[in-house]
């Protein structure tokens, strides 16, 4: 799905005049046309098949005990005020008779959040990407995130993080979940 562009430049326009500002003005007239292009970008994700980043069978066959991804930096925006939230998505999952690419799940993560998002949901839709690309036996996702909404206005802690845990199948398990979670927590 295309962003409408040239829609987006002209509600921007309405919106700076709407906030009793002259969107012709020299530093702004440039400023609908930057935001049609930065939200081409952040809302890339709208209408695609996260799972479908998953969908190769160069691994059937292959198994593993475990796969761990750590730190895969993403950034999203809140659907509730269209401001930023940025973070870390931790992906694991116990392979049924297959594994994939460890590039695709990074594309999986950035696909969902390239969508207006709230964090909960972001961190369900990794899990059943997981679920629904590569029918594993288990599957945990934790995602560690700093909002713009929660920093910038209401009550500004600007130093608070939220965390979200999202887990299918065996990793629902509560040992096999603690495990992970040491993992994740494990620094090199």
């Amino acid at each position: 799905m295309a962003i409408d562009r040239a829609r987006v430049a002209a509600a921007v326009r309405e919106l700076l005049a709407a906030i009793g500002d002259d969107p012709a003005r020299p530093g702004l007239a440039e400023t609908p046309r930057r935001v049609a292009e930065a939200y081409a970008e952040y809302f890339a994700g709208v209408g695609e098949d996260a799972s479908a980043h998953l969908d190769t069978s160069d691994l059937t066959g292959e198994r593993g005990e475990m796969v761990l991804l750590r730190d895969i930096e993403f950034r999203s925006m809140c659907e509730h005020h269209l401001l930023p939230f940025t973070g870390i998505a931790h992906v694991a999952y116990l392979p049924g008779d297959r594994i994939v690419g460890l590039g695709r799940i990074p594309r999986v993560v950035e696909t969902i959040a390239s969508r207006p998002q709230i964090q909960e949901r972001l961190t369900d839709e990794i899990a059943d990407a997981l679920v629904a690309g590569l029918d594993p036996e288990g599957v945990l996702v934790v995602v560690d995130a700093v909002h713009g909404c929660v920093g910038a206005r209401g009550s500004r802690q600007v130093n608070s993080s939220t965390v979200t845990v999202a887990s299918r199948g065996r990793l629902a398990e509560p040992i096999e979940r603690a495990e992970i979670m040491a993992l994740i927590g494990e620094r090199r």
